[in-house]
């Protein structure tokens, strides 16, 4: 019956990718519910942790697990409320998988990341020729605009995504909470270059589109008054 159990367990994490954890001091205490969790971590999914007993704050194994992760405190809100911060958390969760399905781009170990390094240091080199719309922007693109404006961390977090990824990701940014846009920015962070998310690089991010989104309309604007 257990192996049974546990076989169920395995087969339900390795179809998800987004696993809920209720924190508590039974839930701490369960091997099953340790397996289940360690399980998930080793496997890169999302881990949305909820707190459901009052004064309760995890350590050992669980407090490692969930690291900085934000969690949704259900005895500190009212359920309702509780329950809409949860979904905005499934909402963003949901948003990040579509990022990186759309950049593609695994972890890459040291050698991997000199051999980018080099290329890219290479690249940018070279001159280079902006498309008009952002959305046409490739991967190129991107990484040259952002390495001309000073967010080299950025650069390195979003390999591999194009104009309209970043267009996307930018939207993210403009529409959702900071503290979980830069929480799940250290995550991506971690995962893939190892290192804490800039905050200054992160903050400067979002007004970097917007003045670019500004000059496109502007020089529209200039050229529908020229033509009239």
């Amino acid at each position: 019956m257990y192996g049974s159990f546990m076989d169920a367990m395995v087969e339900a994490i390795e179809q998800s990718r987004t696993i809920m954890i209720c924190m508590s001091e039974q839930y701490q205490r369960s091997n099953c519910c340790r397996a289940e969790t360690q399980y998930a971590f080793q496997k890169q999914l999302n881990i949305v942790p909820i707190l459901l007993q009052k004064h309760y704050k995890p350590d050992g194994w669980l407090a490692f697990l969930i690291g900085s992760l934000l969690y949704v405190d259900f005895t500190k809100h009212e359920y309702f409320k509780a329950l809409d911060m949860l979904m905005k958390e499934f909402k963003m969760t949901d948003m990040r998988n579509k990022i990186s399905t759309k950049s593609i781009q695994p972890k890459l170990n040291n050698v991997e990341l000199l051999n980018v390094s080099s290329c890219l240091i290479q690249s940018l080199s070279q001159p280079i020729t902006f498309p008009e719309h952002v959305q046409d922007w490739t991967d190129m693109h991107v990484q040259r605009w952002l390495s001309e404006n000073n967010l080299p961390q950025m650069a390195r977090i979003l390999l591999g995504m194009d104009g309209l990824s970043l267009i996307y990701f930018s939207e993210c940014m403009i529409k959702n909470e900071p503290q979980l846009i830069l929480s799940l920015l250290q995550q991506d962070s971690f995962r893939r270059i190892n290192e804490n998310v800039s905050l200054i690089e992160v903050s400067h991010f979002p007004n970097l589109i917007e003045r670019k989104n500004h000059s496109y309309v502007c020089i529209n604007q200039t050229i529908q008054k020229s033509t009239e």
